[in-house]
């Protein structure tokens, strides 16, 4: 009988190991910081040094590894073939993190943008609000008027007004 297309598949068993993808990408990120510093370069340095004089000069019943040290070549090969694909994903995820913080910071900077515009609209508004409202030195020229007037002698009825005779 042919499977329904319309009904989802059951479960079977599982042949692929089940692994924690979130957990396995934090511990290839340690990892490939780790193969980033000074100290991973020195322990491998110690390591193959370690490694060479041991199979080159030390008892003829312990070497394990004689001259062209293939098995030493192997194990730097295998470490190579692992390191390569860790620090790869390392890289990914970084990205991503990138990539993630840069459209928070686009959004941000939209958000000060807009508010920026505002501010700039209200300072304008302000500005020409006060445009509109009596300035100290306006106020002062007027008041300086006022005094001039008060201190000029009344005009009579019978004469010109004083400032009629200039």
């Amino acid at each position: 009988m042919a499977e329904r297309l319309d009904l989802p598949r059951e479960r079977g068993p599982r042949l692929r190991p089940h692994y924690d993808p979130e957990a396995f990408g934090r511990l290839s990120e340690q990892i490939a910081r780790f193969l980033g510093t000074a100290r991973f370069l020195v322990y491998m340095t110690g390591f193959v040094t370690v490694w060479v004089l041991w199979n080159a000069f030390g008892p003829v019943n312990w070497r394990f590894d004689p001259y062209p040290f293939i098995f030493l070549t192997l194990m730097l090969s295998l470490q190579a073939s692992y390191a390569a694909p860790l620090i790869l994903l390392a890289q990914n995820r970084q990205a991503d993190r990138d990539r993630i913080q840069g459209e928070l910071d686009r959004r941000a900077a939209e958000r000060n943008q807009s508010e920026v515009e505002y501010l700039t609209r209200e300072i304008a508004g302000l500005r020409i609000a006060l445009g509109e409202v009596a300035t100290r030195d306006y106020i002062r020229s007027e008041l300086q008027h006022l005094q001039e007037e008060l201190q000029e002698p009344p005009y009579t009825q019978a004469g010109p007004h004083p400032r009629e005779a200039l």
